[in-house]
């Protein structure tokens, strides 16, 4: 996950303290402070009690003069502008142009934080709106000091009156506005964690130092005025944070009425129709379907007993009859039989004529295949070679083989939304950085099941020592050595960007008793914007939402788990090449993380998860390596499955002859070369594997091209052996060719339809897997039909199976008692004389039936509820590092991946409407998420 928490380093360098309000820039400072004593007839309507500027500092801080003077009247363009800015302030102003503009371009800075609630922001603003151009400004504003600058006196002091209910009111309406880029309250950075108005005026008023952000001059807010002074309170009317005109989400205004008695609201579902009956609340659909199911069972057992009542009043009547019947037929098959295999050739003709009307496809697949088992037998070797060199010409194409291993290429099509978006934010604001990360972790109590916090002095010593391992890794990269400082991200300055409760002691162990140990650590939760010493190494503020896991609320102490993340430049490379060094650093870290700091932290009994950028892919190779011996044994499974189904030895002392262990491992053989040709195939165009294609096709193809192998032997075995070679292939083509070619025909189109989808990882697989599919069947038809012919002749020649070279003489009894004995197989017997009459009873078939019927309404019924989605564990292997990882992220991560805002053609120019327009979008917006309930990290790129 990613946390770019160091941005709020920028944020904070341009964080509006509105004082600045009265600044413009430009200036050299340097002058005397000395006391300024006013009088009466300055506190008065319509008068000013500073007016246009008069200095900067050497910061470029601009410092207003102390003069006091009548109200002005702005022209009408002027007025607009205030207007836009501050509406309560109307007719004469106390600021000039330059003052205002100043004043609205600080503003702009201040939007990100506080725009989430319109009711804070209005209060905020009209705070800095009065004390820049309000016409009654000297009612409430006192100069106390001056300085001279160059000559010029300008102010270095005031006293702003501000009424108690003013700064309750703005207050209340700002203690709860959350801060979208870190989800904290944006009151931990505009008022460094104030706990009431008054601590935040404190703040507010301070006189920043040279070159620090806040007021160039000090501002002491007081809510009491002098007597006899003529002074009174600021006191404009403040919003409510539920004011339903400004109102703010839930979120930044829990005390609303409208959110302090709700729940926030669960991500809606989609409403089912539902049936209740009694207790029981049953979806429509599973409703129908049991009904439509009751009704199919019911007309089915009734369509039995119909059937089986009828058939009994038929048999009563006719049973002498068709006992005569049986015999008459019995004798007449039999001798039909004994005629059809003299018929030398015409056999399966004249079945196919007596049989059932064959349509057009099927007789003409049928002629065909008649006249290509002819040729076919006629001319094996020609066959064979030609089938063999299309086959291993296709193979030639692996030399240009890449296998993507990336997954966003895998599961993100080229030309989708998301593709678009991320290749625009890579190519104009810089690619993501990449993420290496630690999750350290105490392990549940045995009395009472829960993890004991993580904080204390010896699991932070151990993080330093965790830390010291890790900034000592010098990885090999083309003969140098690389370390996390050459790959790290710097934000500020030459220190990483680490996110580590180790930054509250600036990454150096001495500091650790120097800062006072845990309870540093402890303040530092509270206070990590406000204090310097809870500032990173990186000399940013580091919100420990990043750096703990496993605690409630804001109870950080509780926390059972440390999260170390290292951010590592990432670089813009559609070949994945262009981060080599971080590659390589990355794979010595998983080195040293499972040999290392494993076997350290479980030593102190506490767990250890981690993983790097690469990790996802790295496993994803590792898993497509193990999966090769797994292909290998299949792969020899069904080669000893194949040799011992497709022989036929009625005789052990033949088994030598009628055995088929070369052309199983043959056909083995073709199937390993159609993958291996689809492969080489598409390699060639420059079509990228994947990883399921080499684990998935195998086996795919295995299983079709052994379905038909078998299909193929044993239509030849089931040929009279009286017909000549030429005939026996023929008749077996005729048999099962065209049902051989309809099925793989519907594989393949059933692959090729996936071709279309726009998910690269299964457009690849199905393209891959039709044209494997496809070179399988014409193996098959082709090599393989031509293997069968060889081993036919093979057989006749008596020649042994393994080694057809040697030839084993026999005698013409055994010789002809070889030949004119083909016997069933077990397998051929069970299915004839068991399984398909126990199919055939009535009652049987009336269970099968219901049973999978029952199985497909099912089916339909679960359909509905199979949730979408792809989780990275499923696609890892199960003892992958990573599970356990992902399972930690789960638990103890509370911030997410970040969420980006890219406008495109922004104008920033002053007189244009896109930056209103963007407040009110991003309102809308930041509304909507505090509303869902979520904690979402957010950052905005214009």
């Amino acid at each position: 996950m990613k946390f770019p928490s160091f941005l709020a380093a920028f944020s904070l360098l341009q964080l509006i303290l509105l004082m600045q309000g009265l600044c413009a820039e430009k200036t050299d400072s340097g002058g005397l402070s000395v006391s300024y004593l006013t009088s009466g007839e300055r506190h008065s309507e319509e008068y000013c009690a500073m007016y246009d500027i008069c200095g900067q500092r050497s910061d470029g801080k601009v410092l207003n003069c102390p003069y006091g003077s009548p109200s002005v009247k702005p022209d009408e363009l002027f007025s607009a502008k205030i207007q836009s800015l501050c509406p309560s302030i109307s007719g004469n102003v106390c600021c000039t142009e330059d003052q205002f503009n100043t004043l609205r371009a600080q503003v702009q800075q201040a939007i990100p934080f506080l725009v989430g609630c319109p009711a804070c922001l209005r209060n905020f603003l009209n705070l800095f709106c009065e004390l820049s151009c309000s016409p009654n400004q000297s009612l409430f504003i006192n100069v106390t000091s001056v300085s001279e600058i160059n000559g010029n006196l300008t102010v270095d002091g005031i006293d702003f009156f501000v009424s108690d209910a003013f700064g309750e009111g703005l207050y209340d309406s700002c203690k709860e506005v959350k801060f979208g880029t870190l989800n904290t309250r944006a009151i931990e950075f505009i008022g460094a964690g104030a706990t009431n108005f008054k601590e935040w005026f404190d703040f507010i008023g301070q006189k920043a130092p040279l070159g620090f952000p806040g007021s160039p001059y000090a501002i002491d807010f007081k809510s009491t005025v002098p007597d006899l002074s003529g002074m009174e309170l600021m006191n404009v009317s403040t919003y409510s944070c539920g004011d339903t005109s400004l109102g703010c989400s839930c979120g930044d205004c829990p005390s609303s009425p409208q959110c302090s008695n709700s729940e926030p609201p669960s991500p809606s579902k989609k409403d089912h129709c539902s049936i209740t009956i009694g207790p029981i609340k049953v979806r429509c659909i599973d409703f129908a379907l049991a009904i439509a199911y009751i009704i199919l069972v019911l007309g089915l057992f009734g369509w039995a007993l119909f059937h089986r009542q009828r058939e009994r009043i038929l048999a009563s009547d006719r049973e002498p009859l068709l006992k005569s019947t049986d015999e008459d037929e019995a004798n007449l098959s039999n001798m039909q039989y004994d005629e059809n295999l003299a018929l030398e050739g015409r056999g399966v003709t004249e079945q196919l004529k007596n049989g059932a009307q064959l349509s057009f496809i099927q007789g003409y697949m049928a002629s065909f295949y008649r006249s290509y088992g002819k040729w076919v037998a006629r001319n094996p070797t020609l066959v064979l070679c030609l089938s063999l060199a299309v086959v291993i010409v296709l193979c030639f194409g692996l030399i240009r083989i890449e296998v993507e291993t990336r997954p966003e290429k895998l599961w993100v099509g080229h030309g989708s939304k998301a593709a678009e978006e991320k290749q625009f934010f890579d190519s104009h604001l810089a690619p993501f950085y990449r993420i290496e990360q630690l999750i350290l972790a105490t392990l549940p109590n045995k009395t009472h099941g829960k993890p004991s916090s993580i904080i204390s002095d010896d699991n932070i010593q151990l993080l330093f020592e965790i830390q010291e391992k890790v900034d000592g890794i010098r990885a090999n990269y083309s003969g140098s050595k690389v370390s996390l400082t050459d790959i790290c991200l710097k934000p500020l300055g030459q220190d990483c960007a680490t996110q580590s409760v180790l930054q509250y002691f600036k990454m150096d162990r001495e500091n650790f008793d120097n800062y006072g140990g845990v309870t540093h650590a402890e303040y530092c939760f509270q206070h990590y914007t406000s204090s310097d010493t809870c500032l990173s190494a990186f000399e940013a503020p580091l919100d420990p939402s990043t750096t703990l896991g496993g605690f409630s609320g804001i109870n950080y102490s509780e926390a059972s788990a440390f999260v170390v993340t290292y951010p590592v430049n990432n670089a813009i490379d559609e070949a994945g090449n262009g981060n080599g060094k971080a590659v390589a650093w990355e794979k010595a870290f998983i080195k040293l993380a499972k040999e290392e700091l494993l076997p350290l932290v479980q030593s102190r009994n506490l767990s250890l998860s981690f993983s790097s950028e690469s990790s996802i892919e790295e496993e994803l190779k590792r898993e497509s390596t193990a999966d090769i011996i797994t292909i290998a044994v299949s792969y020899l499974v069904m080669f000893a499955y194949i040799s011992i189904t497709l022989g036929d030895a009625s005789r052990l002392s033949t088994f030598y002859i009628s055995s088929k262990v070369l052309l199983g491992l043959s056909g083995v053989v073709l199937v390993m070369l159609s993958v291996l040709g689809s492969v080489g195939f598409f390699s060639a165009f420059g079509v990228k594997s994947t990883l399921i294609i080499m684990e998935v096709i195998p086996f795919l193809v295995l299983a079709v091209g052994v379905d038909n192998m078998c299909i193929l032997v044993h239509a030849v075995k089931r040929q009279p052996l009286e017909l000549p070679l030429e005939e026996q292939i023929s008749n077996a083509l005729v048999e099962v060719g065209p049902s051989i070619t309809l099925a793989s025909l519907s594989e393949i189109l059933a692959f090729a339809v996936g071709g279309f989808t726009p998910m690269p990882a299964c457009r690849v697989f199905s393209l891959f897997a039709a044209f494997a599919v496809l070179l399988d069947f014409l193996l098959q038809v082709t090599a393989f039909v031509s293997l069968i012919a060889f081993d036919c002749l093979r057989a006749e020649d008596n020649r042994i199976d393994c080694f057809p070279c040697i030839k084993i003489p026999s005698s013409a009894e055994e010789s002809d008692e070889g030949m004119n004995s083909r016997g069933s197989g077990l397998l051929t017997r069970y299915m004839q004389e068991i399984h398909a009459p126990f199919l055939g009873l009535r009652g049987v078939k009336v269970v099968v039936v219901a049973v999978f019927v029952a199985f497909a309404l099912a089916s339909i019924a679960l359909s509905t509820r199979i949730d979408s989605g792809l989780e990275q564990q499923i696609v890892l292997p199960r003892d992958s590092y990573l599970q356990g990882y992902f399972s930690n992220i789960s638990e103890y991560l509370r911030i997410g991946p970040p969420l980006y805002f890219v406008v495109k053609d922004y104008n920033y120019s002053l007189e244009s409407r896109d930056t209103n327009k963007f407040i009110v979008a991003f309102w809308i917006i930041n509304r909507m998420i505090s509303f869902m309930g979520l904690q979402v990290l957010v950052n905005y790129s214009l």
